[in-house]
């Protein structure tokens, strides 16, 4: 029933705050400590009370969908409880909850909280919503799978295991999707006398009443099956979530990290089922997750997926609401499935290299800043290789329009691709169309120069080469990319760095042979610790950028 919610904050510190219009599921991801767990808990807040609080910082209010008169009258029907023997209820009150919520509330203004949700929130939320939203952590939804009590089996059900007891088509349903992430059985077990357990048996129940009697083959059927206590802290997890979703069968339904206990594999899968168990209905469900793995399984599914990417960095919050068919782009291409770049929407930063021995070195270079000169050291940064500079494109490109401030660093080279080569390595970085020419003009005037030097510009000295105008061109030519976060290595290619070092070779060989030098034992005198220049000056000019908000080249 929740219309929309919209933030306190937009893609950028000047642009409109963002609104989301919610689909069955949405997703919430970004970096560690970016709001989105927080997120989760004013949601849940606000469908209790039905305002916000002072202490928000991420949402600013919540817009509910109205219901009909008689769709109000159907929702009510629903959770109305039949009172205890001790309880009266004095017309026109009715007696309303669900699981251990038990109240009171004249029937006519509820009706009117549901028809008039958003003019009517406190009623609304107080009196319907707050028994009909779900908030579950790492703790709450390993518990959800303890023993529950059986219930009275004259009155409506209120608790999951006592609706898959009484309904076998959703005892059946979450059957289905145990066995077919575990290979074993959901039943639920009624031989402890007035309560429920869960067990994972082998092999199915032949018949209901083996499953649901208390005689001796039932007796004999539960006591052969793997109690649910005695599971993994992963599978009680998995378990928890699927039976709330399919029988505790919650308005709201809110969960931070699902995919906490779970094997990939395991979390593509519970992404899925849980958005078929949503798709098609009024309920909400809201995750906050850092596995891409769900996200891919959310978007599997088929179901209507709403992603949104929170950050929060030198306190700046953005939210961007992020397309499904880029997510898909990103999942589809080979390239990029191979390379993992999904794995970009959980970082704050991603920096792409031409090859793996790129990026074993230059993260190599960022781990050593990071522990003794955390100045020029990169947080939180992802490092991905691409397979040569032409592909390097297709990576940063998509990274960019979900937001995500990605650049790209190529060896001097990159001075040869002209023409569409040299024109999509400007669009990856948005650079601006009415300069494409002119930089193209400059980018083939420096490589003649190259190229009239009879040197090799990779090998023997980067723009050195060059006299001290033409260097001055190069160097404006390259100030310019990177201003956009493309950043060419201007002393020719990835081996040039460390040359103190003297360690000859190229690709793989040189790599092995480099760390070698650089020692692995940091209390060793041998160890190479970092210093204002050389390779560790460059990679603090990409932290610039990267850590600027004003950075040029990520579409708002």
């Amino acid at each position: 029933m929740i219309r929309s919610i919209k933030l306190k904050f937009g893609k950028a510190p000047s642009v409109p705050a963002e609104s989301i219009t919610t689909t069955p599921v949405t997703v919430f991801v970004g970096p560690n400590n970016s709001g989105k767990s927080k997120l989760l808990l004013e949601i849940n807040q606000f469908c209790s009370s039905g305002n916000t609080n002072p202490s928000d910082v991420i949402l600013d209010k919540i817009e509910f969908k109205p219901l009909s008169a008689e769709a109000a009258e159907e929702k009510i029907q629903k959770v109305t409880l039949r009172p205890n023997l001790s309880e009266m209820i004095p017309p026109p009150n009715i007696l309303v909850g669900k699981r251990s919520y038990r109240a009171q509330v004249p029937k006519q203004e509820l009706i009117n909280s549901l028809i008039d949700p958003n003019g009517r929130s406190s009623q609304f939320c107080q009196w319907y919503l707050t028994y009909n939203t779900l908030i579950l952590d790492g703790k709450n939804r390993i518990s959800l799978v303890n023993q529950q009590n059986a219930g009275d089996l004259q009155q409506s059900p209120q608790m999951s295991f006592q609706v898959l007891f009484r309904d076998d088509q959703k005892r059946k349903e979450v059957r289905r999707i145990i066995y077919d992430s575990f290979n074993l059985y959901f039943v639920v077990d009624p031989t402890f006398l007035g309560n429920f357990r869960i067990r994972l048996s082998k092999r199915p129940p032949s018949e209901d009443s083996e499953e649901r009697g208390l005689h001796e083959a039932a007796i004999k059927f539960h006591s052969d099956a793997l109690l649910i206590d005695q599971a993994s802290d992963g599978t009680k997890s998995f378990i928890g979530i699927i039976t709330e979703v399919i029988a505790g069968d919650p308005t709201i339904l809110l969960i931070d990290e699902p995919e906490a206990f779970l094997h990939p594999s395991l979390a593509t899968n519970l992404g899925k089922e849980i958005s078929i168990a949503i798709s098609g209905s009024e309920k909400r469900l809201f995750v906050s997750t850092h596995s891409p793995n769900f996200v891919m399984g959310c978007i599997q599914s088929g179901a209507q997926v709403t992603i949104v990417r929170l950050t929060y960095r030198n306190n700046v919050a953005t939210a961007r609401v992020l397309p499904k068919e880029d997510i898909l782009r990103l999942m589809r291409n080979p390239l990029l499935r191979s390379t993992n770049v999904l794995n970009g929407l959980f970082y704050d930063f991603v920096i792409v290299t031409e090859s793996d021995t790129d990026r074993a070195f230059y993260q190599e270079i960022n781990e050593r800043l990071l522990r003794f000169k955390p100045d020029f050291g990169i947080p939180n940064c992802l490092f991905i290789n691409a397979q040569n500079k032409q592909t390097i494109q297709t990576i940063i490109k998509p990274l960019r329009e979900l937001g995500i401030p990605t650049l790209g660093i190529v060896d001097i080279d990159i001075l040869k691709n002209g023409g569409t080569e040299w024109t999509s390595f400007l669009e990856s970085g948005f650079v601006p169309v009415l300069e494409h020419q002119p930089l193209g003009t400059l980018r083939s005037s420096i490589k003649l120069k190259f190229e009239s030097s009879g040197k090799d510009m990779k090998r023997d000295g980067g723009i050195q080469i060059l006299s001290s105008e033409d260097r001055d061109s190069a160097n404006h030519l390259f100030d310019r990319l990177a201003e956009y976060g493309l950043f060419v290595v201007r002393k020719g290619e990835l081996e040039s760095w460390l040359s103190q070092l003297g360690v000859p070779g190229h690709g793989s060989s040189w790599l092995i042979e480099i760390f070698r030098k650089m020692g692995d034992e940091p209390e060793s005198a041998q160890y190479l610790k970092p210093s204002e220049e050389d390779v560790w000056l460059f990679l603090f000019e990409l932290k610039r950028w990267l850590i600027d908000p004003n950075r040029k080249g990520i579409p708002v």
